[in-house]
């Protein structure tokens, strides 16, 4: 079976986007691949952090796969850094990794800013351990957004760079899973930036774990503009915000955009956001309501995390070795 891994970063309580962009994709691959869905805590540690945090944010990223509806006996869920076959394949793969292909990497610079002397090698170098992540399961696909593709193609590069070198196809070279139509879920204060936990504001996203009043609050507080709603996409046109909400409620109702639009057109988003919070709460109160029970059950979610790192440590270990006698170790 193809085997897939992904995983998302503890710095924060998961929102909307994480769910509808990646969380669901992830939900249904689940039947179709081997799957294996880790919190990346080591990635976490590129920027400065506070440990007592990042320990809690981990427990309950993993809470939140499971209660979004990743099985635990179907996938493998465990924590990046209780697998030590990361860094030292990170590391093993970052000798084959040249300079030039890292000074490419257009995130460091985003990420970096005015700041770039000062960044951590962390920063600068993580894609060659978000390399490894994959590489040390043989992962065969990785779920992506379009922001993320030049890191899988990174990871295909240095890939081929240890094969040629050692003189084996030992790694596959992974391929992105890039769905056709992919949630793009932005920030509720601009229409035009994605939705991020690190926005400052936190009315610019929905968190997981937002009460009923605070996700009501946080709709009618969302930006739009004082048009009505169009009857199809060319009247979205120059409007990101409108756009953004109607997309929103349509991927919640499992419906196209174009249902969405004729459903509401003519009507002002002062009659919409209403019906688009009801919807919200119905689908994130089950999530927030377990989210609070897995986390409550302390020796149920070390179980869990356990076994799941235990499942990952074996597969880990199997390669390690070989990739070890391949390096000349």
């Amino acid at each position: 079976m193809k085997r897939v891994l992904s995983g998302i970063q503890p710095t924060g309580t998961l929102h909307l986007g994480n769910y509808l962009g990646a969380m669901k994709n992830w939900i249904r691959m689940q039947d179709d691949y081997e799957c294996l869905f880790c919190i990346v805590d080591l990635h976490a540690i590129t920027v400065p952090y506070n440990p007592v945090e990042l320990r809690a944010h981990a427990r309950k990223t993993a809470a939140t796969y499971i209660a979004c509806g990743i099985n635990p006996e179907q996938s493998t869920v465990f924590i990046q850094s209780t697998v030590r076959a990361h860094t030292e394949l990170g590391w093993i793969l970052g000798c084959h990794t040249p300079l030039g292909w890292l000074n490419r990497m257009t995130q460091f610079k985003d990420k970096a800013g005015k700041h770039k002397e000062s960044a951590s090698l962390g920063l600068y170098a993580y894609p060659v351990l978000q390399a490894a992540d994959i590489l040390i399961y043989k992962a065969t696909h990785v779920p992506v957004g379009e922001d993320q593709k030049q890191h899988i193609e990174l990871c295909r590069d240095i890939a081929g760079a240890f094969n040629r070198a050692h003189e084996t196809p030992y790694f596959p070279l992974p391929e992105p899973i890039i769905p056709k139509i992919s949630a793009r879920i932005m920030s509720l204060r601009d229409g035009t930036s994605k939705m991020s936990k690190s926005d400052p504001s936190d009315f610019s996203r929905i968190n997981l774990s937002d009460s009923n009043d605070d996700i009501d609050l946080k709709i009618r507080k969302a930006k739009t503009d004082p048009d009505t709603i169009p009857g199809d996409e060319t009247g979205l046109e120059g409007r990101p915000e409108a756009r953004n909400l109607l997309s929103i409620y349509a991927d919640l109702a499992h419906k196209d955009l174009g249902q969405i639009l004729q459903e509401f057109e003519g009507a002002p988003f002062s009659t919409f956001k209403p019906k688009l919070a009801e919807l919200m709460v119905e689908t994130i109160a089950p999530i927030r309501d377990e989210i609070a029970r897995l986390l409550e059950d302390e020796t149920y979610m070390d179980q869990l995390l356990s076994m799941g790192s235990d499942k990952a440590n074996a597969l880990a270990e199997k390669h390690i070795k070989e990739i070890r006698a391949l390096a000349g170790f």
